[in-house]
């Protein structure tokens, strides 16, 4: 729902934004979360806590010689590497720089540089909920559609689905724009169980897959929206607390404009795609395969070397980032949100 997205209020009355009223899909992501802007480190830094170990100064010599080649030169020498050779010149030349670095560390992995990937699994959520073609501000938007896709960062591959649509109760009957836009019938909706039911079912799904115990992962979105807004006001209207286990997650927005330094204006979904030399596959707005394609630029950022990494968390109703610096750790093991009656 990228362009629904783009219209809700944002003075919702069901959340509290801090840092500002502006809602941070129509406004530079840095009012919301300044501090998130800074590009993390691709991998931690040598034990001596500061960059002067040698391989970082061939690294700087490496880069500079790669801003200097054209794209024809770009894309034979990622040819000669056998690397990925679509997209436009600066996501060849950041994928040309992650390999070298890469390169690199690995050859000086004996003197303390780490190149470990942060989590065993990527889970890609991208809800479909209620809306109405204006979206009026005292519009509660209820999730219609809850779907994750997984993704094994260790093989780059998604190896599982997981789909379910979900029974509004405010506004159960759908409205003409939602349906069509969507693509997801009053039928379906009337046959499928309420929220809370289906909460249970995604747990148990993550459960068996033994993530947050054997498995380090991490959610991943495409903006806060998903999180901060409809998971947020859905669980006040189903009247169960915000589950734990989705607190925090990756915004790939902010991933992809850090790594490949390009402007918030260049990281919508089909954006994105198309400067990876990709293309949408699937029907837009459907909630799976919007989370399929999402994890397809997933996985090109990190085959072009980008260490993901949370990056924003929601704390009291409040959508807060999660800077560079801190501890990186995965979702705790999932349990069923306790009742709020």
């Amino acid at each position: 729902m990228d362009e629904q997205k783009e219209n809700i209020n944002a003075e919702d009355v069901n959340v509290k934004m801090s840092s500002s009223k502006e809602d941070d899909e129509t406004k530079p992501e840095s009012r919301i979360c300044p501090e998130a802007e800074a590009d993390p480190p691709a991998s931690p830094p040598p034990s001596n806590s500061d960059f002067s170990h040698p391989v970082y100064k061939e690294i700087a010599l490496a880069n500079g010689h790669i801003n200097r080649m054209s794209k024809l030169e770009l894309r034979n020498k990622l040819a000669q590497l056998q690397l990925d050779t679509r997209g436009v010149k600066d996501v060849m030349k950041r994928r040309l720089k992650s390999h070298y670095k890469k390169q690199k560390l690995l050859q000086s992995a004996t003197e303390g540089v780490s190149t470990d990937t942060y989590y065993d699994y990527i889970c890609v959520v991208d809800f479909e909920a209620t809306c109405e073609e204006d979206n009026p501000s005292d519009f509660h938007h209820e999730i219609i559609e809850f779907p994750m896709v997984l993704i094994n960062t260790h093989t780059l591959e998604i190896v599982d689905t997981f789909q379910e649509y979900v029974k509004p109760e405010i506004n159960p009957q759908l409205s003409d724009f939602c349906v069509k836009l969507t693509g997801i019938t009053q039928k379906m909706v009337d046959e499928a169980d309420l929220f809370p039911v289906v909460l249970e079912r995604v747990v148990a799904w993550l459960r068996e897959r033994e993530l947050g115990t054997k498995y380090k992962y991490a959610f991943l979105t495409d903006g806060a929206w998903d999180m901060s807004k409809f998971l947020n006001i859905q669980c006040k209207i189903s009247r169960i607390t915000y589950p734990l286990f989705a607190k925090k997650w990756i915004n790939i927005k902010k991933s992809y404009g850090n790594f490949y330094k390009v402007t918030r204006t260049q990281t919508k979904l089909t954006t994105m795609l198309e400067k990876l030399g990709l293309t949408y596959e699937g029907r837009p707005h459907c909630g799976l395969d919007d989370s399929r394609n999402i994890a397809r630029i997933a996985i090109r950022m990190l085959q072009d070397g980008c260490q993901l990494r949370v990056n924003e968390r929601i704390h009291g109703g409040q959508l807060l980032s999660v800077p560079s610096s801190a501890p990186v750790e995965g979702a705790p093991a999932p349990r069923n949100p306790r009742s709020r009656d």
